[in-house]
Protein backbone atom coordinates (compact mmCIF):
# COMPACT_ATOMS: atom_id res chain seq x y z
CA UNK A 1 0.00 0.00 0.00
CA UNK A 2 2.78 2.57 0.96
CA UNK A 3 4.70 1.78 -2.94
CA UNK A 4 1.10 2.55 -4.46
CA UNK A 5 0.89 5.89 -2.51
CA UNK A 6 4.04 6.95 -2.87
CA UNK A 7 3.81 6.14 -6.67
CA UNK A 8 1.05 8.36 -6.87
CA UNK A 9 2.66 10.99 -5.18
CA UNK A 10 5.87 10.92 -6.96
CA UNK A 11 3.64 10.90 -10.72
CA UNK A 12 1.35 13.82 -8.79
CA UNK A 13 4.34 16.02 -8.20
CA UNK A 14 6.11 14.55 -11.51
CA UNK A 15 2.90 15.74 -13.20
CA UNK A 16 2.55 19.77 -11.36
CA UNK A 17 6.60 20.15 -11.83
CA UNK A 18 6.47 19.33 -15.73
CA UNK A 19 2.97 22.07 -15.87
CA UNK A 20 5.08 24.28 -13.78
CA UNK A 21 8.22 24.15 -15.90
CA UNK A 22 6.49 23.85 -19.30
CA UNK A 23 4.61 27.05 -18.51
CA UNK A 24 7.93 29.09 -17.14
CA UNK A 25 9.45 27.83 -20.48
CA UNK A 26 6.88 29.40 -22.45
CA UNK A 27 7.07 32.57 -20.14
CA UNK A 28 10.45 33.38 -20.69
CA UNK A 29 11.40 31.57 -24.14
CA UNK A 30 10.81 34.39 -26.10
CA UNK A 31 12.47 36.84 -23.93
CA UNK A 32 16.53 37.04 -24.24
CA UNK A 33 18.21 37.92 -21.00
CA UNK A 34 21.14 40.54 -22.18
CA UNK A 35 23.87 42.09 -20.10
CA UNK A 36 24.00 45.60 -20.61
CA UNK A 37 27.20 47.45 -21.55
CA UNK A 38 27.92 50.62 -21.92
CA UNK A 39 28.47 52.01 -25.14
CA UNK A 40 31.05 55.20 -26.30
CA UNK A 41 28.46 56.13 -29.02
CA UNK A 42 26.33 59.06 -27.42
CA UNK A 43 22.33 58.32 -26.28
CA UNK A 44 21.70 61.07 -29.02
CA UNK A 45 22.96 58.97 -31.85
CA UNK A 46 21.30 55.28 -30.87
CA UNK A 47 17.99 57.46 -30.34
CA UNK A 48 17.97 58.71 -34.26
CA UNK A 49 15.73 56.59 -36.59
CA UNK A 50 17.36 55.47 -39.95
CA UNK A 51 16.16 58.10 -42.45
CA UNK A 52 16.26 54.56 -45.33
CA UNK A 53 14.40 52.69 -43.04
CA UNK A 54 10.88 54.18 -43.75
CA UNK A 55 11.52 53.75 -47.21
CA UNK A 56 12.50 49.64 -47.15
CA UNK A 57 9.61 47.32 -46.47
CA UNK A 58 9.83 45.90 -42.55
CA UNK A 59 10.97 42.56 -42.70
CA UNK A 60 10.79 40.65 -39.74
CA UNK A 61 14.40 38.97 -37.98
CA UNK A 62 13.07 35.31 -39.29
CA UNK A 63 12.83 36.42 -43.05
CA UNK A 64 9.30 37.01 -42.99
CA UNK A 65 7.74 40.41 -44.47
CA UNK A 66 5.56 42.33 -42.18
CA UNK A 67 1.84 41.12 -43.23
CA UNK A 68 -0.07 44.22 -42.89
CA UNK A 69 2.38 46.36 -45.65
CA UNK A 70 0.54 46.87 -49.05
CA UNK A 71 1.60 43.72 -51.42
CA UNK A 72 1.61 46.17 -54.64
CA UNK A 73 3.46 49.32 -54.12
CA UNK A 74 1.65 52.58 -54.25
CA UNK A 75 3.86 54.62 -56.19
CA UNK A 76 3.30 55.11 -59.81
CA UNK A 77 5.04 52.35 -62.21
CA UNK A 78 8.50 53.02 -62.81
CA UNK A 79 9.81 53.76 -66.45
CA UNK A 80 11.47 56.59 -67.73
CA UNK A 81 11.03 60.52 -66.24
CA UNK A 82 8.52 62.28 -69.32
CA UNK A 83 10.13 65.34 -71.05
CA UNK A 84 8.14 68.32 -69.75
CA UNK A 85 5.42 70.27 -72.07
CA UNK A 86 4.21 69.28 -75.16
CA UNK A 87 7.07 66.64 -75.33
CA UNK A 88 5.83 64.46 -72.55
CA UNK A 89 2.63 63.68 -73.62
CA UNK A 90 1.87 59.84 -74.62
CA UNK A 91 -0.64 59.08 -77.26
CA UNK A 92 -2.52 56.70 -75.62
CA UNK A 93 -3.76 58.61 -72.69
CA UNK A 94 -4.34 62.16 -73.86
CA UNK A 95 -8.46 63.28 -73.63
CA UNK A 96 -8.88 65.51 -76.14
CA UNK A 97 -11.35 68.09 -74.72
CA UNK A 98 -12.22 70.38 -77.76
CA UNK A 99 -10.64 72.12 -80.95
CA UNK A 100 -10.31 75.70 -81.78
CA UNK A 101 -10.45 77.13 -85.36
CA UNK A 102 -7.56 80.14 -85.63
CA UNK A 103 -6.02 82.40 -88.63
CA UNK A 104 -2.83 80.35 -88.24
CA UNK A 105 -4.64 76.78 -88.71
CA UNK A 106 -6.98 74.45 -86.20
CA UNK A 107 -5.91 74.32 -82.42
CA UNK A 108 -6.28 71.31 -80.28
CA UNK A 109 -7.33 71.02 -76.69
CA UNK A 110 -5.83 68.02 -74.72
CA UNK A 111 -5.53 67.18 -71.64
CA UNK A 112 -3.06 64.46 -69.68
CA UNK A 113 -3.54 62.32 -66.83
CA UNK A 114 -2.42 64.76 -64.51
CA UNK A 115 -5.34 66.97 -66.03
CA UNK A 116 -3.19 69.38 -67.50
CA UNK A 117 -3.84 71.56 -70.56
CA UNK A 118 -1.83 71.94 -73.59
CA UNK A 119 -2.77 73.41 -76.84
CA UNK A 120 -1.53 71.85 -80.07
CA UNK A 121 -0.96 72.34 -83.54
CA UNK A 122 -0.57 70.45 -86.51
CA UNK A 123 2.94 68.29 -86.82
CA UNK A 124 3.52 69.08 -83.20
CA UNK A 125 6.11 66.49 -81.46
CA UNK A 126 4.43 64.33 -78.63
CA UNK A 127 6.73 61.70 -76.36
CA UNK A 128 5.27 58.47 -79.05
CA UNK A 129 4.27 60.34 -82.17
CA UNK A 130 2.79 63.25 -83.27
CA UNK A 131 -0.11 65.36 -84.36
CA UNK A 132 -1.22 64.10 -87.88
CA UNK A 133 -4.68 66.20 -88.37
CA UNK A 134 -6.67 68.54 -86.17
CA UNK A 135 -10.29 68.98 -87.67
CA UNK A 136 -14.01 69.78 -85.73
CA UNK A 137 -14.90 66.68 -83.92
CA UNK A 138 -11.33 65.23 -83.05
CA UNK A 139 -7.59 64.96 -83.76
CA UNK A 140 -5.74 62.11 -85.59
CA UNK A 141 -2.00 61.18 -84.27
CA UNK A 142 0.42 59.08 -85.77
CA UNK A 143 1.83 57.03 -83.24
CA UNK A 144 5.18 55.38 -83.34
CA UNK A 145 5.79 52.48 -80.87
CA UNK A 146 7.40 49.32 -81.12
CA UNK A 147 5.93 45.61 -81.24
CA UNK A 148 6.90 42.65 -78.90
CA UNK A 149 10.11 42.05 -80.93
CA UNK A 150 11.39 45.44 -80.89
CA UNK A 151 10.20 46.13 -85.09
CA UNK A 152 8.91 50.03 -84.79
CA UNK A 153 5.17 49.89 -85.65
CA UNK A 154 3.63 53.41 -86.72
CA UNK A 155 -0.08 53.44 -86.58
CA UNK A 156 -2.65 56.34 -87.03
CA UNK A 157 -4.98 57.13 -84.06
CA UNK A 158 -8.16 59.51 -84.26
CA UNK A 159 -9.38 60.58 -81.27
CA UNK A 160 -12.39 62.86 -80.97
CA UNK A 161 -13.98 65.04 -78.52
CA UNK A 162 -17.32 64.01 -77.96
CA UNK A 163 -16.60 59.47 -78.74
CA UNK A 164 -20.01 57.32 -80.09
CA UNK A 165 -20.73 54.43 -78.16
CA UNK A 166 -18.05 51.55 -78.30
CA UNK A 167 -15.21 53.63 -79.26
CA UNK A 168 -12.04 54.05 -76.93
CA UNK A 169 -10.92 57.94 -75.78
Amino acid sequence: MKLVNNSARLLAGLAVSFCLVSGSWAQTAPAKKTMHKKSSAPAAAKAEPDAGAAAKPKIAEVGKRDPFLPLVNASKPGGPPLPPGKAGLVVATVQVTGTVSSPNGMLAVVANPDQRVYFLREGDKLYDGDVEKIGLDGVTFKENSKDAFGKPVERTVTKRIYPSAGEQQ
